[in-house]
């Protein structure tokens, strides 16, 4: 029996913000920190999947510091989504309220920024179903915390006081990261994941999120209940 559920955010929780809002993100990085014409791959290079090696070739290149250009990118990254959530574009998902009829722990770990995590349990009001909700902090050492590495599974796990998630995420890394703090994966295919090969083997694989409350092993109200 599983002892709580941790789900991954984006994808999973709620839909993708459009490529186009953290690309234009990226470029006003760069106009900030006052570089008026950067490289284009340069630019795409900090847009998403963003590695610790990456941003300090990029700041070498325009003799920025690594620390500041990234904190820059993300925080403009952050405020970016948190206007596309209060702006009705980035939302939950139609079976999001299936979650509230789990009869366990509940948390969020992401690898989009605190501030955006934090923003959309705000939003959507869901504080109290999400106890503990980590996102990464704005500086290059959560870039080396970020699944595939379990660290913030690892610390939502000692928050909740559990030895037996499962998680649910849309990813690779997710389940990498799963396997990783020695916790079980559901794999959830959404439909930027229609043709997606996931690799490892995830534990399960669910259509939505209606699928978690069939799966065996995880606690479930009585649909008469209030779950919370």
């Amino acid at each position: 029996m599983y002892d709580s559920v941790i789900f991954d955010h984006d994808g999973v929780l709620t839909t993708l913000v459009e490529l186009s809002v953290l690309r234009e993100a990226t470029w006003e990085t760069f106009e900030t920190l006052g570089v008026s014409n950067p490289d284009p791959d340069h630019v795409e290079r900090l847009v998403i999947h963003v590695v610790p090696e990456d941003v300090r070739a990029v700041a070498d290149t325009y003799d920025l510091d690594p620390e500041t250009l990234f904190r820059t990118r993300d925080e403009l990254a952050s405020a970016a989504q948190c206007e596309a959530i209060d702006a009705g574009h980035k939302t939950p998902y139609d079976d999001f309220d299936s979650v509230r009829r789990i009869d366990a722990p509940m948390g969020i770990v992401s690898n989009n920024q605190q501030a955006t995590i934090d923003h959309v349990v705000e939003t959507m009001d869901v504080t109290d179903l999400f106890p503990t909700a980590y996102g990464r902090e704005p500086s290059m050492t959560s870039l080396q915390r970020k699944k595939p590495d379990p660290y913030y599974i690892e610390r939502a796990m000692d928050d909740l006081g559990v030895d037996s998630p499962l998680y649910v995420g849309d990813s690779d890394s997710d389940i990498v990261a799963a396997h990783a703090a020695g916790v079980d994966s559901a794999f959830i295919r959404r439909g930027h994941r229609r043709d997606h090969t996931p690799s490892p083997d995830p534990t399960h694989e669910i259509a939505g999120l209606d699928d978690l409350l069939t799966l065996d092993g995880v606690p479930v109200l009585d649909s008469t209940e209030v779950a919370r």
